[in-house]
């Protein structure tokens, strides 16, 4: 590797999974003058006999340099990763965790990366995890750095998991200035937790003397070091500031004496006494690049305007002025978190329009180099909400995509709400991700906003990061009347689904190729809706092989399980089991554990499986259905699969265990207005409550969906007159039951043969 130190750092940046900073994963060096803690060393050794280690203090006391020295000298691989606050998105926390674990078990990230499914994939990626390494019998070190940042509960509850099913030859390290959310008293009650607090981390005199003599440059008096332990009590930061500024103390006692107060007042007053011995030029430098969470040389250039920021660098980590280094090749580098915060609030104070400035030059290189989360940040920080805005909009696609759209939502929620509200892009994501829930409340306002304001930003250019054919927001209009088809779709109004997916053609432009097969894929539905079952089977089809094509899985397996049930209806179960099967093909690999795109494969079997009488596979296949589908967004595939569950369960006679699976599907997902072919699990509650005897419930449900035995069923509603039927079978009408169940023309579908 040649280059530069910031090159070099840059290719191993690259070499990493898209969005992640190879310096995540380095074992900090230990900083100059660095004292061993042999007595703390001693203790870490000892807590592998117990499954977590929690370092747990305020900052500055030592917490990831004695950590980093005890990884440096084990023969155990180590698995290290330093956190921040963007690691609050479930799905990038754990790409960033299972990239670390690469190092403890070389491979694992190929082996997980199609599980990324969506936040909720998490619990069965950390099974798959967990599976991985306990069968390879990997022995290490998974030390997570920070997890104070962590505040998303999800992630918390991930880890509360992996602490349940643990490898037995993993441990597991956390270094935090706060105890999470974890259950630590259950953990030492079982002798399961090893803890290291402050008053384990505080500096002994004997190490406060090695500590001060290697930052003072002489050997202090024993009592003097025996008052700034206590003046300090400990405190490493404080001792280090101490030895920096002793140098220009005419009178050492008198500067110990004068200590006083919390460890915020002390590090306060050394640092202005640190501060004041560096060159006008020095500080300079360090105030100007303290905006910035990691630093490299090229970015130190960008951000000052000066052509010197490697060597400023260098000479800062040399005269010990509490900067890391954060890779091995001394590309990158951070400052000590209160050191930053001094310099932040002193820049802030002299001069705060130099710092929106510097933030805006930290948005600008970042953007550059494909940084999102650091250029929306120093965006925000520059307060040009507007500029941030944009720089979501040409991101929010790729995040999207990589199923982080809790990092998009966190980027929406630092903006003004008045200022998302005027531009579409920004709203049509929170629409999206309703939909595909299947809540449908409160879309139709988000997507009217968004058309009124469309012809605002029309004349804006725009070039989403994952590119112009792949994006499925690059067209304002296609994507609006899109979503609008789509809502048609979910309340099983076919005409209104038509309209909207031709109003989404029509708009469409050359080259867009994403959202094309997403307006074939509407009219498909709406053929569905219709019960024009072989038109819509041709065209499921293909958009389903064009979805492969472009290797895009999981709207693939979408559509196939689309397609398999319109087989089903027609009765061609073969024809569907087949469709099931090359889904699986792609997404369940024998080699390779099962993708969260497996559920709607799985789904669609157990129906068959249903179908046929085979009630031992269908449950085996709907059980696994269900917990891959509850891995997606997608609340369409969950209720069939649950709906499926709960049949296969009622017919083996476990009616408790059926409506248990019902109720727990109408708290979860998706709408009670989705039309039942989409949803069947109301549909399906209803009858089971007949069977029960409770006929009034189903005929008030009946009610609610404005259906009545005058109606002309519709293809679409299937399922609920079916209901209807039994509902007026049930009060001896017989007449007006043959008119629902005559009025379904398709009998073999599964709604019908399931009444049947």
């Amino acid at each position: 590797m040649v280059g530069t130190p910031a090159d070099r750092a840059e290719q191993v940046v690259a070499d990493r999974p898209v969005g992640l900073l190879a310096t995540k994963f380095h074992v900090p060096q230990p900083p100059p003058g660095c004292v061993p803690r042999e007595r703390l060393g001693r203790r870490l050794e000892d807590s592998l006999g117990s499954e977590l280690t929690l370092v747990s203090a305020p900052a500055g006391f030592g917490k990831t340099t004695l950590l980093a020295e005890w990884c440096r000298h084990r023969q155990q691989p180590v698995a290290w990763l330093s956190l921040d606050a963007g690691d609050n998105d479930p799905v990038r926390f754990w790409r960033c965790t299972v990239a670390a674990l690469d190092h403890v078990r070389p491979g694992l990230s190929e082996q997980v990366a199609g599980q990324f499914g969506s936040p909720a994939s998490i619990e069965s990626l950390v099974t798959t995890v967990v599976n991985e390494l306990t069968d390879e019998g990997v022995d290490g070190l998974l030390v997570l750095d920070d997890y104070h940042v962590i505040e998303a509960e999800p992630i918390h509850a991930s880890l509360r998991f992996l602490l349940e099913h643990q490898p037995p030859a993993l441990h597991i390290v956390l270094a935090t200035r706060a105890d999470p959310p974890l259950p630590l008293a259950r953990l030492r009650a079982a002798g399961r937790l090893t803890e290291v607090r402050v008053a384990d981390l505080a500096f002994e005199p004997s190490e406060a003397a090695e500590l001060l003599g290697e930052a003072a440059g002489w050997q202090l008096d024993q009592d003097d070091v025996a008052e700034l332990v206590a003046r300090t009590e400990g405190w490493a930061a404080g001792l280090k500031l101490a030895g920096l500024s002793l140098p220009g103390q005419p009178d050492v006692a008198r500067f110990v004496e004068s200590f006083s107060g919390s460890h915020r007042y002390v590090l306060d007053y050394l640092a202005e006494e640190v501060l004041e011995q560096q060159s006008a030029s020095l500080r300079g430098f360090l105030l100007e690049t303290s905006v910035l969470d990691r630093l490299s040389g090229p970015l130190c250039d960008a951000v000052t305007g000066r052509s010197d920021g490697q060597q400023m660098l260098e000479a800062i980590e040399a005269a010990n002025l509490f900067l890391a280094p954060l890779d091995e090749v001394r590309g990158w580098w951070r400052y000590h978190h209160l050191f930053a915060d001094l310099l932040r609030a002193r820049l802030q104070y002299q001069d705060p329009a130099k710092a929106v400035e510097l933030h805006r030059r930290a948005a600008v290189w970042h953007h550059e180099h494909g940084h999102a989360d650091d250029a929306v940040h120093h965006a925000l920080a520059a307060g040009d909400d507007t500029w941030a805005a944009r720089l979501i909009e040409v991101y929010m696609d790729e995040f999207l995509v990589r199923s982080e759209g809790a990092t998009v939502q966190r980027w929406l929620a630092a903006l003004p709400g008045e200022l998302v509200a005027s531009r579409p892009r920004l709203l049509l994501p929170r629409a999206r991700i309703a939909l595909l829930s299947g809540e449908v409340e409160g879309v139709e306002e988000l997507l009217d906003t968004a058309e009124r304001t469309a012809s605002d930003v029309a004349d804006e250019p725009y070039e989403p990061s994952i590119g112009r054919a792949a994006s499925s927001s690059v067209n304002i209009a296609t994507r609006i009347a899109l979503d609008r088809a789509w809502l048609a779709g979910l309340r099983g109004d076919a005409e209104a689904t038509t309209v909207y997916a031709e109003q989404a053609r029509a708009a469409l432009h050359e080259g867009e190729w994403m959202v094309e097969v997403l307006t074939r894929r509407l009219l498909a539905l709406a053929d569905w809706l219709r019960g024009r079952l072989p038109d819509a089977e041709r065209a499921f089809a293909a958009c389903s092989a064009d979805f492969v094509r472009a290797g895009e899985l999981m709207p693939s397996s979408w559509c196939s399980l689309y397609l398999g049930q319109i087989q089903c209806a027609q009765g061609r179960l073969d024809a569907a089991v087949e469709t099931y099967q090359e889904t699986l093909e792609l997404t369940a690999p024998a080699d390779r554990p099962a993708l969260p795109a497996a559920g709607f494969a799985y789904v669609g079997m157990s129906e068959v499986a249903y179908q046929r009488n085979d009630l031992d596979r269908a449950l085996d296949d709907a059980t696994e259905g269900v917990r891959l589908c509850r891995n997606l967004a997608n609340g369409q595939a969950l209720a069939v699969g649950m709906a499926t569950l709960a049949r296969t369960r009622n017919a083996a006679g476990d009616q408790s265990g059926a409506l248990d699976v019902l109720e727990e599907a109408l708290r979860v997902r998706p709408g009670p207005t989705v039309t039942s072919l989409l949803n069947p699990v109301p549909a399906l509650r209803a009858r089971l409550l007949i069977a029960h005897g409770d006929v009034e419930a189903a005929a008030q449900w009946t009610s609610e969906r404005g259906i009545g035995p005058d109606d002309e069923p519709t293809h679409s509603e299937e399922a609920a007159y079916l209901v209807l039927a039994r509902v007026l079978l049930a009060r001896d009408e017989p007449e007006q039951a043959r008119g629902c169940w005559t009025g379904s023309t398709h009998p073999q579908s599964p709604a019908a043969g399931s009444a049947a």
